[in-house]
Parts: C-alpha cells; sequence; structure tokens
C-alpha cells in the first residue's frame, strides 16, 4: 500500500524531464564548479522540494560561487545579503517610505522592497548578526511574505534561502537557536575538494575567462517541478521507516529512544524531520530517474536533514561523537524491510518505456 496512487501520464513525462534537465544542470554547474557533487545535489533536491538549507564550511570553499551559478542555470533571481552585527531587519525586508503623490498632492506611504524579494537569497554568515534580525529572515523563509504597515507582500516564487556558516570564527556570533535551525530542510557540509579537483580549480581560476552556465528551467517550470515531486508515490513501510529514525533520537521518550541516542543525545528531532525525510526522498528519486521512493532514498538525505536536528551531548563532545556519526549508526541499526520490486505494476510499465 502507498500513500499515493499510481502517477498519472503526465506526472512521468514531468519526472522524465527533471532527470533530464538534472544531468543537464550538473553539465552547465561542472563547467563552472569543480567536485562537490554531493553538495550540488543536496541544494538541488532542497530547491524541487521547497525548503531551505544552511551550508557550513571555511572560507574560500565557492559556496557563495555554487549559489550564484545554480540561480543562473535556473533562470532565477540571485540575492546575496552579508550579514553583520549593525544589519537592520529593514536591510533585509525593505522598509516603507513616504512619497507625495504627484496627481493629488497629498503623501503616501511605499513599501520599497529588500533584497529579500529575490528567488534564490544568500543569507552569508547568518551567525553574524543579531537574534532580531535573524528572525526577520526566517519569518519570510516559513511565510513566504513579509508584513510591513500591516500590509502583506508575498515573495517571488519560487523562493529558496541558502545560509552560510563559519565553522572557524566562533567569536562575535550569535548561533541561530535550534527552533529556528529546525526550519531549514538540510544543513550541508562543504568541505575541502580533492588533490586533483584543487589542481583543475586552480587551473581554472587562473587562466582565460570562466565559462558561463546556459539557463535550462524556468522559475514556472521549477514551481510545477515542486507539486510534481510532492505526488511521488511512498510505500506506507518507507514512511514508517522514516518515522523510526527520527523517532529513535527523541531521549525525552525513554521508551522509543535508541540506547545510543540516549548516552549522546540531549535533544532529538521533531516531526518536522520525518516530512524533510518524506520530500528530500522523493526529490532524490525524482532527480535519480524514478518515480517511487526507495529506502536509499531516505538513508541518503537523513545526515543532512538531522545533523542540525540532534542536539549532542557533553559525553559526546568529549568523545568525538557528532550528529553525523549518530545518524549512520541509526541507519546501520535500524532495517528498511524494503521490497525489491515496486508493488505497482502501471508504474514499472511506464518506466520501461
Amino acid at each position: 500500500m502507498t500513500t499515493s496512487t499510481n502517477p498519472q501520464p503526465s506526472d512521468l513525462d514531468a519526472a522524465r524531464h527533471l532527470q533530464e534537465a538534472h544531468a543537464k544542470l550538473r553539465a552547465e554547474l561542472a563547467k563552472v564548479i569543480v567536485g562537490q557533487d554531493e553538495v550540488l545535489d543536496q541544494m538541488l533536491i532542497c530547491i524541487f522540494a521547497r525548503g531551505h538549507a544552511i551550508l557550513e564550511g571555511v572560507p574560500g570553499l565557492a559556496k557563495t560561487l555554487m549559489v550564484s551559478t545554480i540561480a543562473r542555470s535556473l533562470s532565477l533571481d540571485f540575492a546575496r545579503i552579508q550579514f553583520t552585527p549593525d544589519l537592520m531587519p529593514s536591510d533585509i525586508t525593505g522598509t516603507e517610505v513616504i512619497q507625495e503623490d504627484r496627481t493629488t498632492g497629498q503623501r503616501v506611504f511605499r513599501f520599497l522592497p529588500g533584497p529579500i524579494f529575490a528567488n534564490i537569497i544568500l543569507a552569508d554568515e547568518i551567525n553574524r548578526t543579531p537574534p532580531k534580525t535573524q528572525a526577520a529572515l526566517l519569518e519570510a523563509m516559513q511565510e513566504h511574505q513579509v508584513t510591513a504597515g500591516g500590509k502583506r507582500h508575498p515573495m517571488q516564487e519560487p523562493f529558496f534561502v541558502l545560509a552560510t556558516q563559519n565553522p572557524i570564527e566562533q567569536e562575535g556570533t550569535y548561533p541561530l537557536p535550534e527552533a529556528q535551525q529546525d526550519r531549514f530542510m538540510f544543513k550541508i557540509f562543504v568541505r575541502y575538494p580533492k588533490w586533483d579537483e584543487e589542481l583543475q580549480i586552480v587551473k581554472l581560476t587562473t587562466t582565460g575567462e570562466q565559462a558561463a552556465p546556459t539557463p535550462l528551467l524556468t522559475g514556472a517550470e521549477i514551481l510545477a517541478l515542486q507539486q510534481i515531486v510532492r505526488r511521488v508515490p511512498i510505500a506506507d513501510h518507507l514512511v514508517q521507516y522514516a518515522m523510526k529514525l527520527v523517532r529513535l533520537t527523541r531521549v525525552s521518550e525513554p521508551e522509543e529512544a535508541a540506547d545510543f541516542a540516549k548516552q549522546y543525545v540531549s535533544w532529538g528531532a521533531g516531526p518536522r524531520a520525518t516530512q524533510f525525510l518524506v520530500l528530500g526522498a522523493k526529490a532524490r528519486a525524482l532527480l535519480k530517474g524514478r518515480f517511487h521512493v526507495a529506502a536509499e532514498d531516505i538513508q541518503s538525505v537523513a545526515a543532512p536533514v538531522l545533523r542540525h536536528r540532534i542536539i549532542t551531548n557533553f559525553t559526546a563532545n568529549s568523545e568525538g561523537v557528532t550528529p553525523d556519526v549518530i545518524v549512520e549508526r541509526l541507519i546501520k541499526e535500524t532495517p528498511a524491510h524494503e521490497s525489491e520490486a515496486m508493488k505497482e505494476p502501471a508504474v514499472k510499465a511506464a518506466l520501461r518505456q
């Protein structure tokens, strides 16, 4: 039994279109970005699942370049907001100003939109700004709108926020509270490039001009594909598998928490984690050319979904047990009981064509 009906031919066509677009996207991104395959895939999963992401990595790993290149490849507006301690909420969302109406001579309020009114927002070093300013961004992320002067101003759709954090420099920072981190679908680690990748980066960036990516998808197409993602069928036992992974982290409920979680976790993940596991798995399945979810899809997105929702305790920190280690052990010790073949003959027949 699945939580969705058999796919319509139009859905299967859209799934094929997304798979083809994904392959072309990766080829275009490779013209500018060397390596970082996992990071790019996770960012695309977030976009098609209508989520937001935190990127964590040291300076100089091309985080800004990756985001701007994806925006250009998807024909989306891109805006970068550099977060600083003196940044005000109105610097992000916009402000109301008084202007004189030339036809009537009366003074009226006019809303001047801030940089957040773009499709893809890079919130650079979000933990450098006070909580009040952070909250202004997070409200727009959650509601997809900004309220000013009692009026609602909807965001441009699709709307996607990438917030970066520096794992080294901690002085003068305002770390995001756990409840605010929970609004981000993924926390993505951007790591150092491999030897051959760094060699290629140096060659590409120190000789000649870099190639520009070709736009492949419009905003309207992305919105349509986001709806297709939600229609991807998933078996009930896989939904329960995602729930099991999340509930094993909840040490506040000892009867359900894993024994090793009780040893290393001070606070576990909430229901939003299960929702994002399912949505991320659906998006990943489509990007891999499947119109059904497999256990490997849930396992693949488990770390970026859970790593910022599992709060480790002193014992874990002293022993070097990270949230990723806990997630890896959860997957290893929790069987998915997935059947080897899909149960829907119509899906299998359609995908063989």
